[in-house]
């Protein structure tokens, strides 16, 4: 069984996405619409956001759905382990999985296609000139997030 629910964040409404216990998408540019799902997995997923965006909170632990390419995957396994506060080139995400920084465009439409954006946090990502490269929720979101977790950064 799926469900949703919207919630509102600093960084717009989002839209939690669960389907047989699992998050499995998160959507920025969300409508308040339609009924407000119930569960577990929901009510953790809203408070652990709500905790993050209160400055409470550093590592997500909800259950994740993981459906994408393997190589999507290894991919946002090492999104997961950007720490904090800190952030990662495309080049260096490829490096850390074995590959040449040349593959750095794959690593990055990997992390655009990242169905799970704060949770698995592809906003950690820069450009090797250390600018805010594109962002599947806009720069201006990816902004937000890195000052939440680095004040001061911009």
């Amino acid at each position: 069984m799926s469900s949703t629910r919207w919630i509102d964040s600093p960084v717009g409404g989002l839209r939690l996405h669960v389907s047989a216990g699992l998050l499995t998408a998160i959507e920025f540019d969300a409508e308040p619409r339609g009924s407000r799902g119930t569960g577990t997995v929901l009510d953790a997923a809203e408070t652990q956001l709500g905790e993050y965006f209160a400055g409470e909170r550093t590592i997500f632990e909800l259950p994740l759905a993981n459906d994408g390419t393997e190589f999507q995957r290894k991919v946002w396994g090492e999104l997961r382990r950007i720490p904090f506060g800190e952030t990662a080139t495309y080049g260096e995400i490829a490096q850390r999985l074995g590959y040449q920084p040349g593959i750095s465009r794959a690593v990055g439409a990997a992390n655009g296609a990242n169905p799970l954006p704060i949770v698995v946090p592809c906003h950690r990502v820069i450009g090797a000139d250390g600018t805010l490269t594109g962002y599947a929720g806009g720069t201006d979101r990816k902004k937000i997030l890195l000052e939440l977790e680095q004040p001061g950064l911009f």
